[in-house]
């Protein structure tokens, strides 16, 4: 009886335990998110530096407004507004939040968004200036994006 008790107790605390252990709970995955979600999503960013191949074009970004929309935690529109224009697109992160992917196209893409429309990878995040390069490529290019 004693027995059958103690096996009975040690079946039930295991099915408790692995109720709670379910795949797909990241701490850490959640405190990225968070953090995203608080520091970069519906806030409105502007470009503090842009450089590419040593070429300073910070000065064609003047007046622009950027905001990255939450969608999902790694996905969603992003607009770009100035002087009353506004410029709509997407952005999507990956899971690490190490690369952020860039798409303003509509209407058209004005052609200094050329630079901004890529995918970038996080040099620095620390906000409220989110520091960035090129996915995959030598930083030839800068883009520090500060938020307001």
């Amino acid at each position: 009886m004693k027995w059958g008790f103690i096996i009975a107790l040690f079946f039930a605390a295991m099915i408790l335990l692995l109720q709670g252990c379910k795949k797909g709970d990241d701490p850490a995955a959640q405190l990225y998110e968070e953090y995203f979600e608080k520091n970069v999503l519906n806030s409105d960013f502007v470009v503090q530096l842009a450089t590419d191949n040593g070429t300073d074009n910070t000065p064609q970004y003047n007046g622009w407004i950027f905001r990255l929309l939450k969608t999902t935690y790694y996905t969603g529109p992003m607009t770009a507004t100035k002087a009353g224009n506004t410029y709509t697109g997407t952005w999507a992160c990956d899971e690490s939040y190490g690369k952020l992917t860039i798409n303003i196209a509509q209407p058209t893409v004005p052609a200094e968004f050329v630079f901004l429309n890529k995918a970038w990878r996080f040099t620095k995040k620390d906000l409220p200036v989110m520091e960035l390069a090129p996915w995959g490529a030598a930083p030839a290019q800068v883009l520090h994006m500060r938020r307001l």
